[in-house]
C-alpha cells in the first residue's frame, strides 16, 4: 500500500525511479572537475557516466525505460548539455573543426558510453571491455579534427578516472 500512498501506484514509482537515476547521473557528471583540456574533460565525463551505471546497474536500466515520463526533464537534458559544452570548448580551443555540430558529436559520444554501460553494467561483457572506450572515443574525436596522438593522451587521462568495480556491480571476477 505504501507504493500507492507515496507514488500513486507502480507507474508513479517507476517515474520517480527514472527521475532519481537522472538526478544521480547529473550529480556524478557535475563532480567532474573541468581542466584546461576539453578533450580530457569529454573522456572524464564518459568515465563518470560509466561509473554511475556501474554503481547502480538496476537503476541505470530503469533510467532508459521510455514507457514512463520523467517528472523533470532538466536532469536528463543537463547530462547531454555537459557534453555539448565540453565540445564547444574543444572547438573554441582549436581541437575540433569549426564545422563540428556539438549536439551531434555529444550524441555520438553518449552512444559510445551508453553502449559500454549497457554491455558491462547490465549485460554480458566483463569489466575489461571498458578499455574499448579509449580507442572508440579517440577515433570519434580524431574524426572531429583532433590530432591523433594528442587526442589519445587526452582521452587516456580522462578515461583514467574510471573507478574499479563497485561492490555489487556486474563484475564476474574476470577483471585484470
Amino acid at each position: 500500500m505504501a507504493v500507492y500512498t507515496y507514488f500513486g501506484g507502480m507507474d508513479g514509482l517507476w517515474k520517480a525511479l527514472r527521475q532519481e537515476g537522472f538526478t544521480r547521473l547529473a550529480a556524478q557528471l557535475a563532480s567532474v572537475k573541468m581542466s584546461a583540456d576539453p578533450v580530457r574533460d569529454l573522456a572524464a565525463l564518459g568515465a563518470a557516466y560509466l561509473a554511475n551505471a556501474l554503481e547502480s546497474p538496476d537503476l541505470y536500466l530503469v533510467m532508459f525505460d521510455a514507457g514512463f515520463d520523467l517528472e523533470d526533464t532538466n536532469a536528463a537534458d543537463e547530462t547531454l548539455h555537459r557534453l555539448v559544452h565540453a565540445i564547444e570548448r574543444a572547438k573554441a580551443s582549436g581541437r575540433f573543426r569549426e564545422k563540428v555540430d556539438p549536439p551531434e558529436l555529444a550524441t555520438q559520444s553518449w552512444t559510445i558510453g551508453h553502449g559500454l554501460a549497457s554491455l558491462v553494467a547490465t549485460g554480458p561483457l566483463p569489466q575489461q571491455a571498458l578499455a574499448h572506450g579509449v580507442p572508440m572515443l579517440t577515433a570519434l574525436f580524431t574524426s572531429a579534427g583532433d590530432e591523433p596522438d594528442r587526442c589519445r593522451q587526452s582521452v587516456e587521462r580522462g578515461w583514467g578516472r574510471m573507478p574499479p568495480a563497485a561492490p555489487g556491480s556486474h563484475d564476474r571476477g574476470d577483471r585484470p
